[in-house]
């Protein structure tokens, strides 16, 4: 048994312009799944789920963004040409500069969606050509090593790299976007207002795979979605949350 990563979920005051705007960042559309409350914002003529890439889910809250993400999307790019003419646009749609320490001599550019969600424009880089639009969902851990770990035997991804300081993920189909850990001495605080959804196969067992994943070392985690949804809410190792959702 395992379970794939299908989808990012992001929190937001208005999944309707948080979904406009990560749409219209993505060149992809939106469907609206639940009136004021959920945003699907998807590749169009992609079926869902597929590994070759990362849907989103933004979801209404009503809880403000008061401190730095600890997952963040990085855009990929084909050129510096493409990087600075996407810069340009995103921030025709509503991002805004954000600083997160990086400082002046990186090679991308940090943003922060209309929500205040930070993200990454990345140069161009080798590694990330075919990925799609989404480069890589970034995660601040203290453990990289022991996170590519857990969600290498969480997951049918493929660990690509995994170091002290660095570990990265990619679909073992070799295709779509990366799931990549950093390490940072950030401490997490409150809910992540974005996480990751992952799914059985068709066929397999929900209740199952989420008794496996507590084997390895998720636990039950309590984010007042009461008891009768159809997902189970986990934590990994380092307290992120995420949700195991039905096979499909």
């Amino acid at each position: 048994m395992a379970t794939r990563l299908v989808q990012i979920a992001m929190k937001a005051g208005d999944d309707s312009v948080l979904g406009r705007f990560w749409a219209d960042a993505l060149g992809w559309g939106t469907e609206v799944e639940v009136p004021g409350v959920v945003t699907n914002v998807l590749p169009e003529g992609v079926p869902y789920p597929d590994p070759s890439t990362l849907f989103i889910d933004v979801m209404r809250v009503p809880e403000p963004k008061t401190v730095k993400n600890r997952l963040h999307i990085d855009l990929a790019t084909t050129s510096a040409t493409h990087q600075a003419e996407l810069v340009a646009r995103l921030k025709d749609l509503g991002a805004t500069d954000a600083d997160v320490g990086q400082g002046d001599d990186v090679s991308w550019t940090v943003l922060a969606d209309p929500a205040g969600n930070e993200f990454c424009v990345l140069a161009p880089h080798p590694v990330y050509e075919g990925t799609g639009p989404i480069a890589a969902v970034v995660v601040d851990c203290a453990d990289p090593r022991a996170m590519a770990r857990f969600w290498g035997e969480a997951m049918d991804w493929t660990v690509h790299k995994a170091t002290e300081d660095v570990a990265a993920l990619r679909s073992a189909k070799g295709v779509g976007p990366y799931l990549e850990f950093i390490r940072t001495p950030d401490v997490k605080t409150g809910w992540n207002r974005l996480h990751l959804d992952l799914s059985p196969y068709p066929g397999d067992d929900q209740a199952a795979e989420v008794a496996r994943l507590r084997a390895l070392g998720a636990t039950d985690a309590d984010v007042g979605q009461g008891d009768d949804v159809p997902w189970k809410v986990l934590a990994d190792p380092e307290g992120n949350e995420f949700c195991v959702l039905t096979p499909r």
